[in-house]
């Protein structure tokens, strides 16, 4: 865990930036993405031991009760960005959770929560995904596969893990060795798409740091400079249309942690000059 600490510290070291403690997610809030069994399980330690394989480690006090405050982090920046206009978790992303286990190192889908949970509140009732770690995001595809009130994009590593793939509402398979342009224009177009099919209120962002060249696990061939651009192209398209972002750091494996740590920064950093921006919200949002 200690990129999460490292993490922590480069915001830390920023003036622009305010950081929060993040709150527990309750029983009920998890709930409106996963079963109250899953829920229970974690919380006591119950679970079997091929679903703690499944995760990738073992459970501990410790790993509950993360995992409840990863969840709460995100739905904290949810909405903190409907009231400010951006907003980060500086965790989460955890998108490989099912509703009823866990999978891939993530053990409650904290993207899936806080839609459903923002949408319970009334504060937005159409929600965007905005997947763009490295790594399709099947656990968030299969929680919301019959939800039109949810759009789930994801923009991953074609030969990448998880290698059965789930239906997202749009899904964008790229090459081993994609680089900056390629990348960029994928994602020109996927926004594109997005934006003419549905008009969410909010986008929850998944700025995985694994499409980078130095990442021991993505398979892509971004670099630091490309990564810039492709978090500047999601925020100008949200703040030109007044939608809120809430930003998750999601994944990030580098074969040096330093690389790592610097795109998840300069993520931060980027979306800490956008929050200095006013941000031009409709006059009313409509909420069901």
């Amino acid at each position: 865990m200690e990129k999460y600490r490292l993490i922590r510290d480069a915001a830390a070291a920023d003036p622009q930036i305010l950081l929060c403690e993040a709150p527990r997610a309750s029983d009920g809030e998890l709930a409106l993405a996963h079963h109250p069994d899953y829920i229970r399980a974690v919380a006591e330690g119950d679970l079997s031991e091929q679903m703690q394989k499944q995760i990738g480690f073992p459970w501990s006090h410790q790993m509950a009760e993360r995992s409840r405050r990863s969840a709460g982090a995100t739905i904290a920046a949810c909405r903190a960005a409907l009231q400010d206009g951006i907003a980060c978790n500086l965790a989460g992303g955890t998108h490989h959770a099912y509703a009823g286990h866990g999978a891939g190192f993530c053990v409650f889908n904290d993207a899936a929560v806080a839609a459903r949970l923002m949408q319970a509140e009334r504060r937005a009732s159409q929600v965007a995904i905005v997947d763009l770690d490295v790594h399709q995001g099947n656990g968030t595809a299969a929680i919301l596969a019959r939800d039109d009130s949810v759009f789930t994009l994801s923009l991953h590593g074609e030969n990448n893990y998880p290698f059965e793939k789930e239906a997202s509402d749009l899904d964008v398979a790229l090459a081993d060795g994609t680089g900056d342009l390629a990348y960029l224009d994928a994602l020109d177009q996927a926004l594109a798409s997005l934006f003419s099919r549905f008009s969410p209120q909010l986008i929850i962002y998944l700025a995985g740091a694994d499409p980078h060249e130095g990442d021991r696990l993505g398979r892509l061939s971004l670099t630091r400079a490309g990564l810039a651009q492709r978090d500047h192209r999601v925020f100008s398209a949200a703040h030109e249309r007044g939608i809120a972002v809430a930003v998750t750091m999601a994944g990030g494996y580098g074969r040096q942690i330093a690389d790592t740590i610097a795109v998840h920064a300069q993520t931060i950093a980027m979306a800490a000059r956008f929050a200095a921006q006013p941000w031009p919200f409709p006059e009313t949002v409509p909420v069901r």
